[in-house]
């Protein structure tokens, strides 16, 4: 292109019409395209921790106490103690109608199926682990709030959803306590409960930062009948443990011995040496609520209570000691408590 050219193109852009003035480009912490983007995981995880950890400084949470139990009950009418099977995990939605309990008229009747008759069975069992849960809970929070400190201690945790974890949470409730669901955010409809306390009513998209926060501030764990979740949570726990990653020591109550029995036999890993037979007492079998509470009460003041009561005294003791030293040598020199020979050589 000629000089010419090159200035008649020049003097073409320049009579055009100008460009619409810019917006302002959106902060980076405001711009959902990066933050919710490949490029934004780092930022979402470490918003994961750092969130949780502000509301729980907020909330003068100290320690807490984990459920963990199926979601996949929960109960329909108190008084019948009812129940129906949901969907999935967590859901609101109710499963299939062949996938339910039967009722006793369709038992009486025949219509029933296998599958139904064996859940109506289970429908019995499970309202009673709810119920045990939600008396648990209730015990363990009225003790707790007894505890003199200035933080809330041993705050019932659950993940948030119904069933047994609705269960922990209703009965912390029922005794006038803080407490606290971990919901994770999953494809299917899942709502909290409605017995967490709102201010630490959480919900998480990594796994992993809600197993964070379920064994971060955790000084015990009950592990109620349930499926693959619970078996994924607690055998975690109980490996933590077991490898000496916790820098605690964590009370682990498995409730429901003929369930849990039924389900795994860890004696055979002990028989051909997968573990150690020491890993068995890890943990400690639960069947009535009381069992359970006077297991919790006991690890939680042994592993604690009497622990930070043995160094609130010693803390004390020492505080009383100095400040005696200073009154009894107030006005004394050096010479005066060594002799005037030592004196000399300690200067």
């Amino acid at each position: 292109m000629s000089e010419d050219e090159q200035g008649t193109a020049m003097g073409d852009r320049v009579t055009a019409a100008l460009p619409e003035a810019l917006g302002k480009a959106p902060l980076a912490y405001e711009n959902p395209a990066f933050l919710n983007g490949a490029d934004g995981r780092l930022i979402r995880i470490m918003a994961e921790y750092l969130e949780p950890l502000a509301r729980f400084r907020r909330e003068q949470i100290q320690d807490t106490v984990v459920f963990f139990g199926s979601a996949r009950f929960r109960g329909r009418e108190e008084a019948d103690h009812a129940l129906e099977l949901l969907e999935n995990t967590g859901s609101t939605e109710p499963a299939p109608s062949h996938e339910q309990p039967a009722s006793i008229p369709e038992i009486v009747e025949g219509t029933a199926t296998d599958l139904q008759r064996k859940r109506a069975v289970a429908a019995v069992e499970m309202a009673r682990y709810y119920e045990d849960a939600r008396r648990l809970s209730h015990m363990l929070t009225t003790w707790a709030k007894q505890i003199p400190s200035r933080r809330h201690r041993f705050v019932v945790t659950s993940g948030g959803g119904p069933g047994i974890m609705e269960a922990a949470n209703r009965g912390a409730w029922e005794a006038g306590g803080k407490t606290i669901g971990l919901n994770i955010l999953l494809p299917f409809e899942q709502a909290p409960n409605p017995y967490i306390t709102p201010s630490l009513n959480f919900e998480f998209h990594y796994f992993f930062m809600r197993k964070l926060w379920f064994a971060y501030l955790s000084k015990a764990l009950v592990v109620f009948p349930g499926g693959f979740g619970t078996l994924d949570e607690m055998f975690e726990i109980l490996t933590l443990t077991q490898t000496q990653k916790l820098a605690k020591k964590i009370t682990v109550v498995i409730y429901g011995s003929d369930y849990w029995k039924k389900v795994f036999n860890l004696q055979v890993l002990v028989d051909t040496g997968a573990i150690s037979p020491k890993d068995i007492e890890l943990f400690q079998f639960a069947d009535t609520p009381e069992q359970a509470f006077e297991m919790l009460r006991k690890g939680l003041t042994e592993n604690y209570l009497a622990v930070e009561a043995a160094a609130g005294k010693q803390a004390t003791a020492a505080v009383a000691a100095a400040t005696a030293s200073k009154e009894l040598m107030a006005g004394w020199t050096l010479e005066d408590f060594l002799g005037p020979d030592l004196a000399k050589t300690a200067k």
